[in-house]
């Protein structure tokens, strides 16, 4: 009875046994990776053929030890640990030991850990497009001796650091980090320090510095390995390229009993990195391509990704084919299969395409009538602002710099208008930055509105306005006609307006009088050449501290005179409506209606104002005589109380003479007949005169002065929304919109 026992535990042992063979066998010509019998994995690191745990698993030079480390199996090679092995790419991830340089405090000694990897007569190299030498730590300098088979090279870099403060994580330029390339077809590096430098000087918050060759990207520098000192001793990823070595495929080929592309559909390919070659399965196949039968065919109809089969799919060696559906015909490659339809389906289908087309054809008809349409709205207004005038002008007119733009430039320059390119919003329109093609930046202004007469006389007044040429005004660089109401585009200045700079918000800044005096003077300059030296002479009909810029010199430059007047030349083209600001509105022009140069010069008188006193020009509390700076000024001249009024920055000044001389100035400007108001060219060979009675002590001071300002300046233009073309939305009101 025992016997007999024994006899089928033999049988059910031999069956076993036969089925795990057969397994086995399996295993090997479909997804086995190993050889069999052979450890096709070591902890969590899957070990392909050629490489394997044990002499007769693996081919040479590629044997591993599954050593238990740390709670788990992991593969080495001597001492070092592999990560991961990539059999397509020829490539494996290691570990590699950090060399480490530490100052004692208490002796003064430097002690060191260098390390080498001598990777001769193996087939391994250290990977030049992944792996980079990294050194970690303050005052620093380290150096890599590398080989190959014939050279040897030197390499090295340096880490600085004197403080924490300097040290960003992620960082690695130099600053407590420091990488740089190693050759290509490397066997052999050794690392170690240069002992002139160390952490003497940083020991107190770097101890340690540190190098070594890493993986680049799987490197990130952290503050932390400056100050704990976490790398010392530590190992970091790094990169081989390993190949089959000494012979490259044209060699190799000739000996096939050690030719190690032993699969069908197996192809040879020349190593990258030093002498050898590299395995891989033929296109369409997948597998290890160093085993029997180890590439195998992928089934492309199984992954939709791999097959743009509209019908059936066919899978074949090495690749598949398709077919249609049975019942229809068509390219099934290009996922064109149609049925085969009766012919009544057939002919309501045909009527529903031809209705498409038809459709399509009147749409495409609509949107051409369309455009055409437009363009024809685009040419007249065009011919209305006397675009073609102005065209013809500018072509006879060699040199002159004032350009025609599209409709479409304007609207690419400035994204299509969008409301964050707003720099500027008034009653007359909205200002917009735009940055043309050649990158250049311009300020457009879209106005609101235009009167007939301003349709009929654009074009000439634009060209007039073209050759306006002065360095203390705003540069007008061409315009836009094709639209209904035309679009002017200026030169972009980018630091505020004397607006800004005498009332912005927040924290005062001190403005010297030469400084102030400096850009009364350059703004009257300004308008005495449009008053005397343009021809026609312009007046300009708008004149506030908003609409004297200031550029990065803080030079002053008049704004918005684009859309001024010329000098009226009859009673025809007086205006019917007032224009202009509250609080800077010539009380004669009010009565009038008759804008002429002195108007120009009582608003003037109060931005002087504005300048001495550094109050606005109007205001919204106090009597009716408080509320306007004029008015309060003139009273307290009249008084003998001007003092009052000054500004606390230059109220103490002691250059009083100067003062009362400007005040004497705008008192004259804010005449109430205009003619017994001074010409705007007058006003400047005073200002002149004021400046030039301390010439000599404002050139020393004057460029500390602007830089300061021009720093103070920045911190409060975030917070003007309405930008350095904007207008005050409380406290200067526009009465009509346009000009």
């Amino acid at each position: 009875m025992e016997s007999k026992e024994n006899s089928i535990s033999t049988k059910i042992v031999f069956l076993w046994g036969l089925l795990l063979f057969q397994l086995q066998a399996l295993q090997l010509t479909s997804t086995s990776v190993a050889l069999p019998g052979c450890l096709e994995q070591c902890g969590d690191v899957e070990i392909p053929y050629p490489f394997g745990i044990g002499r007769n698993c693996s081919m040479k030079g590629f044997t591993l030890n599954c050593t238990f480390s740390n709670g788990t199996y992991k593969p080495f090679l001597n001492n070092i640990e592999f990560l991961n092995i990539s059999l397509s790419l020829g490539r494996a991830r290691v570990t590699n030991t950090v060399s480490t340089q530490c100052y004692n405090a208490t002796n003064g000694n430097v002690t060191y850990d260098n390390w080498h990897k001598n990777l001769t007569a193996s087939p391994y190299r250290f990977s030049s497009t992944l792996n980079k030498f990294t050194t970690i730590g303050c005052m620093t300098l380290a150096y890599l001796t590398v080989s190959d088979m014939v050279n040897s090279y030197l390499s090295g870099c340096v880490s600085m650091c004197r403080s924490m403060e300097n040290l960003s994580n992620g960082s690695c330029t130099g600053i407590g980090c420091c990488q740089t390339a190693i050759p290509q077809g490397i066997e052999y590096s050794r690392v170690h320090f240069d002992k002139n430098f160390n952490s003497s000087t940083t020991y107190n918050f770097s101890r340690c510095s540190y190098a070594a060759v890493v993986e680049e990207h799987a490197f990130k520098f952290n503050t932390s390995y400056i100050t704990t000192g976490k790398l010392y001793r530590s190992k970091l990823p790094m990169v081989v390229d390993w190949a089959v070595r000494n012979k490259n495929c044209s060699e190799a080929r000739q000996d096939m009993i050690s030719y190690a592309c032993v699969s069908d559909h197996s192809t040879c390919v020349d190593s990258a990195n030093g002498p050898g070659y590299l395995c891989n399965c033929s296109e369409g196949f997948q597998g290890n391509p160093y085993l029997p039968h180890g590439c195998q065919d992928i089934d492309e109809c199984a992954n939709k990704d791999r097959s743009p089969c509209s019908g059936d799919c066919h899978n074949t060696q090495g690749g598949y084919r398709c077919s249609c559906p049975r019942g229809t015909h068509g390219d099934p490659y290009k996922g064109t299969c149609y049925s085969k339809l009766p012919p009544a389906a057939k002919l309501v289908i045909g009527i529903c395409i031809s209705l498409l087309i038809i459709l399509i054809i009147m749409l495409c008809i609509h949107i051409i009538l369309e455009r055409r349409k437009l363009i024809k709205v685009k040419e007249e207004n065009f011919q209305q602002h006397g675009g073609w005038l102005l065209l013809e002008e500018i072509r006879n007119r060699q040199g002159l710099a004032f350009k025609m733009f599209t409709e479409k430039e304007l609207e690419q320059a400035t994204n299509k208008f969008h409301k964050n390119n707003i720099i500027g919003h008034g009653s007359y329109g909205t200002v917009y930055k735009g940055i043309l093609k050649d990158n250049h930046v311009v300020a457009i202004k879209r106005a609101k509105i235009i009167n007939e007469r301003q349709k009929k006389e654009f074009g000439k007044e634009m060209l007039i306005l073209s050759q306006v040429n002065h360095r203390n005004i705003v540069k007008l660089l061409g315009c836009c006609l094709e639209v209904e109401v035309p679009m002017l585009v200026y030169e972009y200045i980018s630091n505020g307006n004397l607006f800004q700079l005498i009332h912005g918000n927040g924290r005062r800044i001190y403005k010297s009088l030469e400084t102030r005096l400096k850009i009364a003077l350059e703004s009257a300059e300004a308008l005495a050449y449009l008053h005397s030296s343009a021809s026609p002479p312009i007046i300009h009909g708008d004149v506030k501290s908003a609409n004297i810029l200031l550029d990065d010199h803080l030079m002053a430059k008049v704004s918005d005179f684009g859309a001024s007047m010329l000098a009226p030349r009859d009673e025809t083209q007086f205006v019917t409506l007032v224009q202009g600001t509250c609080g800077y509105l010539d009380p004669e022009y009010l009565q009038t209606c008759l804008l002429i140069d002195k108007s120009d010069v009582y608003s003037f008188g109060v931005v002087l104002l504005e300048l001495l006193t550094g109050k606005k020009a109007l205001r919204f509390e106090g009597t009716e005589r408080e509320m306007s700076l004029s008015s309060s000024f003139l009273s307290a001249m009249k008084e003998g109380r001007f003092s009052e009024l000054l500004d606390d920055q230059i109220k103490y000044d002691e250059d009083v003479e100067r003062i009362n001389e400007i005040a004497v100035l705008a008192k004259a400007c804010l005449n109430v007949k205009g003619e017994d108001r001074p010409s705007m060219k007058e006003v400047a060979e005073e200002l002149d005169r004021l400046k030039k009675m301390k010439q000599h002590t404002w050139e020393q001071h004057n460029h500390a002065e602007i830089e300061s300002l021009l720093d103070n300046l920045s911190s409060y233009r975030e917070e003007e929304n309405t930008g350095f073309y904007s207008l005050e939305k409380k406290a200067m009101l526009s009465i009509e919109p346009g000009r």
